[in-house]
């Protein structure tokens, strides 16, 4: 606040009269009582991460790669005696071997010690290694990870209990609400940043993402490398999402994180079997062009139908234009994709699709996708 002096002119003839009005001073008692009162000496935010901090792990990975000593000469070259014989190279080259390190975040999600982090921060890893905010460190066991959601789940080695986060509902986020992200980006532990909910429901596939099955928290918390598999926090400290990605460009970046409502059921079939189970329906999609008067101009076009999947099962064709499904208008091939995945292997799938013209309802019941693919 500043001070402030307001002044009052009157104008009688050539005459001015000027009256001096005083503000209180900032030191009065009152003032300050009252602003402490008010404002408070700490913020929210400092609340949520003293509910969630101590739950926020560092993820150090390490993989030892292994490759054939060729120095970048082709192996045919190699298996030349008449070409070894001439420049000197050993019948039997050693392998070279490094050791790769790499870091990232996840959250314990349950007292006996399993933690929530990215595929990808933990696959095709030799040792696991857990760091906790008091600074303990302990081994880490990949219970099991899926690359097409990016989740994965490590089991602690060791004695708890442990500290837990509590888990907040992703359904229940609005666009501007407080999101809070925690992680340890460029190995700078427990590092906080604050933003809000800028976007529900984006489809990984408009990122330019094809081999992700995701629709992502959007927020403008900054979200760095090493963030990866850390928690978005709501105003409570509940974790509501699994911080994944960055997008950067000109201006600030965007971050993005998995809902944590997905990441539940996930996580249950990690723990369970080891694998995830994704539904699919055996179908090639595209975007509508353009219409012409007859066929639709928004909705996803099918380019291609698997033999024997449940597309073809339920008499789908390619051509069509899926213009709805489960009763709500498509605009995209995003939204087909998640009507798949919330009908789940097994469930029914009711679409309705422009066939030159003609409006046709039809019933699918999608497959296990890792099943349809062995198939």
């Amino acid at each position: 606040m500043r001070t402030s002096r307001v002044l009052a002119v009157a104008a009688v003839g050539l005459a001015t009269a000027t009256v001096a009005v005083a503000t209180p001073a900032l030191t009065s008692p009152g003032f300050t009582q009252s602003a402490a009162s008010v404002l408070g000496r700490q913020s929210f935010v400092a609340a949520a991460i003293r509910r969630a901090g101590p739950a926020v792990v560092t993820i150090d990975t390490e993989r030892t790669v292994q490759s054939a000593a060729s120095g970048g000469l082709p192996p045919g070259l190699l298996n030349d005696p008449i070409f070894r014989q001439f420049f000197g190279i050993p019948q039997q080259m050693p392998p070279s071997r490094r050791t790769e390190r790499g870091q990232g975040s996840g959250v314990i999600l349950q007292a006996d010690g399993l933690v929530l982090t990215n595929a990808h921060v933990v696959e095709q890893s030799d040792r696991v290694t857990v760091s906790l905010e008091n600074g303990r460190r302990y081994e880490g066991r990949v219970v099991g990870l899926d690359r097409l959601t990016d989740l994965a789940v490590v089991r602690l080695v060791g004695t708890g209990p442990w500290p837990v986060a509590p888990l907040g509902n992703s359904d229940a986020l609005q666009v501007g609400d407080w999101a809070i992200a925690v992680g340890n980006p460029f190995g700078l532990d427990n590092t906080v940043t604050l933003g809000i909910i800028s976007s529900l429901n984006r489809n990984a596939s408009k990122l330019g993402i094809t081999d992700k099955r995701l629709e992502l928290i959007q927020t403008d918390a900054a979200i760095n490398p090493g963030n990866s598999g850390g928690p978005l926090l709501n105003a409570d400290g509940e974790v509501v999402g699994i911080n994944t990605l960055v997008r950067s460009g000109p201006g600030a970046g965007l971050g993005f994180a998995i809902p944590i409502n997905r990441a539940r059921t996930i996580v249950r079939e990690l723990v369970a079997t080891g694998r995830a189970t994704h539904p699919m329906i055996g179908v090639g999609l595209d975007e509508v062009r353009g219409g012409d008067g007859v066929n639709p101009s928004r909705g996803a076009v099918v380019v291609s139908v698997q033999p024997g999947g449940p597309a073809e099962r339920g008499g789908l064709r390619a051509g069509d234009v899926i213009v709805a499904a489960q009763g709500t208008a498509v605009k995209d091939p995003s939204q087909v994709i998640t009507a798949v995945e919330r009908a789940g292997v097994g469930g029914t799938l009711d679409l309705t699709v422009n066939r030159r013209g003609a409006m046709v309802n039809l019933r699918l019941i999608p497959g296990d996708m890792a099943l349809m693919r062995q198939g």
